[in-house]
């Protein structure tokens, strides 16, 4: 059963070990963590420890081989059958041929939605990202940006309560970067949603987040899960306040302490 009546997400004692031809890989261990409803929550570690495994477990796209994990109350393959879900990845993953209104509708294509019904909630999506205006148009005429931000707009179409996001800004410039940023915690004050969102950046982590979990090497563990208190209007001026970099400061701790832990 879920930790609270508010828990999306409630993981406990979770573990997962890949069987390879080189023998077992622990890629997680020992991991509990209850994410409750609005959270945005980070994961943040270094590369390797598990960051997107454990979104992947979350996803019901991998099987943990102990533990238990729970999504709304029910297993994470019942929660994935219910599509209870968007999921972003580190690439757009578009469909060349198709337009953008016609990628950002796919999945409502394959649940077999009303042509008249995707059509509404592809222009509400892509409202949602600023990208209304665009429908026509192809992947190949939008900016990397822009194409991430339509790869967001397909995760929302079905309106799932839950969006996990696997380092989605991590291949673009730091300007590019900042605006999304920006307009993702817009997206989040606006729709309320549930995040869980992968990354390699501390201040991306900070910036973005209302709980910070902090990840060790391999087997990946849970150092440290870091509350914050910014407003959820906040612009990007508050990267320079002490109390942002107090918390950039822990994370940065608990990252060097993940280190010694596993030596």
């Amino acid at each position: 059963m879920p930790a609270s009546t508010d828990a999306v997400v409630d993981i406990q004692k979770l573990s997962l070990t890949f069987q390879t031809a080189d023998g077992p890989v622990y890629a997680l261990s020992d991991v509990d963590l209850t994410i409750e409803r609005g959270d945005f929550v980070s994961f943040i570690g270094p590369s390797g420890c598990g960051k997107t495994t454990l979104l992947r477990v979350i996803a019901d796209l991998e099987k943990a081989t102990g533990g238990d994990i729970s999504i709304n109350g029910v297993s994470a393959q019942e929660a994935r059958e219910n599509r209870a879900y968007g999921y972003v990845f580190q690439a757009p993953a578009l469909l060349p041929w198709r337009t953008i209104e016609r990628n950002v509708t796919l999945p409502l294509e394959i649940m077999e939605i009303s042509k008249e019904e995707r059509i509404r909630r592809g222009h509400e999506a892509l409202k949602l990202v600023e990208l209304n205006g665009f429908e026509k148009k192809f992947p190949w005429q939008l900016s990397g940006g822009m194409q991430q931000r339509a790869s967001i707009a397909r995760a929302l179409s079905f309106d799932a309560d839950l969006l996990l996001m696997d380092e989605p800004f991590g291949a673009l410039d730091e300007i590019v970067r900042d605006h999304l940023n920006e307009q993702l915690l817009k997206l989040w004050a606006r729709t309320n949603k549930t995040v869980a969102f992968v990354t390699h950046s501390i201040p991306e982590a900070v910036y973005l987040s209302s709980k910070i979990v902090v990840m060790s090497p391999r087997p990946g563990r849970i150092i440290d899960v870091i509350k914050t208190d910014f407003p959820k209007d906040r612009g990007l001026d508050i990267r320079e306040t002490p109390e942002f970099l107090e918390v950039a400061h822990r994370v940065r701790e608990g990252l060097r302490a993940g280190h010694s832990y596993d030596e």
